[in-house]
């Protein structure tokens, strides 16, 4: 004989079972296991001693004139109003800035036509891509140095070979020149990480977008303008945010070539902070850090609103 379940006692298996722990999925999956925060332990103790300590005595100091050792008094914001109207924290500041932006345009630009040919119909792509991303593990400091020795030696050389005035000398001798020998440079070893994210890019596309472009008569040009460029605009927006940030950071090759010179024409904010551990501005240079993690932050809070609505897309 069959038997029947009632309404009440049906409704009432289900609410038990979706009462229960067991029967959860949601429920159950808030519970972590212990030994995930045995794990994570190690890593938040070593980040807390060597970034996040560090970080919050160094605000501390910014706010004293200590030298970096000995006793200190507290001076308030005095550092601070001071980075107001010193010229050498400005003018790093200004270089900085527009080294930057110059940097950010030509990397894109120079990268995103690459990149554009590296995925065409080209014999021994594959190869090409290879060769152009060798920059990308070199050292900052070694490519430095070898184009140091181009500038300052073989150019100028081939300059008077050549009876070329403007190549007899050296451009980073020259404070008006010598920021674009760090651009050069500072692009070279930067193209081929952008290069790489704009490949991604654009092999994304989907095949069927090009052949019904095709089939509608867009010729090649027609398909760069209206599908390519379009639909590699959030990678170039992303490759100018992480670039741009990057290259506030500016040091190894700055150093390398020019070691903030002449003068302090090239002194970048990195340098300038470095330089005034040891000079005695360890307080004044904190201040400086301080602004400058700042403006990273704010940079970096930028970019992950904007990839993300990049990745949402």
């Amino acid at each position: 004989m069959a038997t029947t379940t009632t309404p009440a006692v049906a409704r009432g298996a289900r609410t038990s079972l979706t009462g229960s722990t067991a029967g959860n999925p949601r429920r159950r999956g808030r519970r972590v296991d212990p030994v995930f925060y045995l794990f994570l332990l190690p890593t938040l103790v070593l980040f807390s001693l060597a970034i996040t300590l560090p970080a919050v005595m160094g605000v501390f100091y910014s706010f004293t004139n200590s030298i970096g050792f000995g006793e200190f008094d507290l001076v308030g914001v005095t550092n601070y109003l001071a980075m107001a109207t010193d010229p050498a924290i400005l003018g790093s500041y200004g270089f900085t800035m527009g080294f930057a932006l110059v940097t950010v345009v030509a990397v894109n630009v120079v990268a995103l036509l690459l990149a554009i040919g590296l995925t065409s119909q080209i014999k021994a792509k594959t190869a090409l891509r290879a060769v152009f991303v060798i920059p990308m593990v070199i050292s900052g400091i070694i490519i430095a140095f070898v184009f140091q020795f181009l500038f300052s030696n073989s150019l100028p050389a081939l300059g008077a070979s050549l009876g070329i005035p403007g190549l007899q000398d050296s451009i980073l001798a020259n404070a008006d020149t010598a920021w674009i020998g760090i651009v050069v440079v500072t692009a070279w070893q930067a193209i081929p990480s952008t290069l790489l994210i704009y490949i991604a890019g654009l092999l994304a596309i989907p095949g069927e977008v090009y052949e019904a472009s095709s089939l509608d008569g867009a010729s090649g040009w027609k398909q760069l303008r209206s599908i390519r460029l379009p639909l590699v605009a959030g990678y170039v927006v992303i490759n100018t945010i992480i670039g741009f940030k990057n290259f506030l950071n500016s040091y190894d090759i700055i150093v390398g070539l020019t070691n903030g010179g002449p003068g302090t024409s090239t002194r970048s904010i990195a340098m300038t902070i470095f330089t005034g551990f040891t000079g005695g501005d360890y307080a004044y240079q904190m201040a400086n850090a301080t602004i400058f993690f700042v403006i990273a932050v704010a940079i970096a809070f930028v970019q992950l609103r904007i990839t993300r609505g990049k990745a949402a897309v």
